[in-house]
C-alpha cells in the first residue's frame, strides 16, 4: 500500500480531531483528568499532540520543528507515571478514534492500536523519577507494517 497511514486517516484534520477527542476522553477519565487539564497552562498542547501523531504516521514534521522531537515529549510525560495509566490512556485513545470519526478501515484501526500500545510502553520505560531521557531522540515513525524507526 503506497498511501501513508497519515493520508488514509485523513491527514492533518483527522489527527487534530483525534488529538482533541483523546484529550476530551482523558479529561473525562477520573484517574487521568488532572494530567490533561493543563491546556490552560500549556496552550496549544492539543494542536501539538495532533502534529505529533501526524508526524508519526507520515505527515509533516511540524512537531519536530516546533518542539524538538521525542526527547522533550518524553521528559514532559514519562516520569512518575502510575502503571494503570497505560491501559487507561490506551482505552481513551481507542475510543477517541470513533469520536474523531476516523475511517472505519480495520487495517487503519489495527495500526493505530498497535502504535499506541507500543507508545504507552515507550513512555512507561521512563516512568521512574530517576530515568534519564536521551536528548537526541527523534519522533518514532510508523507505516502499515508497524514500527519503521523508534527515533533512536
Amino acid at each position: 500500500m503506497s498511501e501513508s497511514v497519515y493520508d488514509a486517516a485523513g491527514g492533518d484534520e483527522a489527527f487534530q480531531a483525534l488529538a482533541a477527542a483523546t484529550n476530551d476522553r482523558c479529561l473525562a477519565e477520573p484517574e487521568l483528568n488532572h494530567a490533561f487539564s493543563h491546556d490552560n497552562l500549556n496552550p496549544g498542547h492539543v494542536q501539538r499532540l495532533g502534529w505529533y501523531w501526524a508526524e508519526v504516521f507520515g505527515g509533516p514534521a511540524r512537531f519536530t520543528e516546533s518542539c524538538g522531537g521525542q526527547s522533550p515529549m518524553l521528559r514532559v510525560h514519562a516520569h512518575d507515571v502510575p502503571e494503570d495509566w497505560k491501559q487507561r490512556f490506551l482505552d481513551c485513545f481507542l475510543a477517541a478514534i470513533d469520536d474523531a470519526e476516523l475511517p472505519a478501515d480495520p487495517r487503519l484501526r489495527d495500526v493505530l492500536h498497535d502504535y499506541m500500545a507500543w507508545a504507552v510502553n515507550d513512555v512507561m520505560a521512563y516512568k521512574e523519577p530517576a530515568a534519564v531521557v536521551r536528548s537526541d531522540l527523534g519522533v518514532p515513525r510508523w507505516s502499515w507494517e508497524g514500527l519503521v524507526s523508534d527515533g533512536r
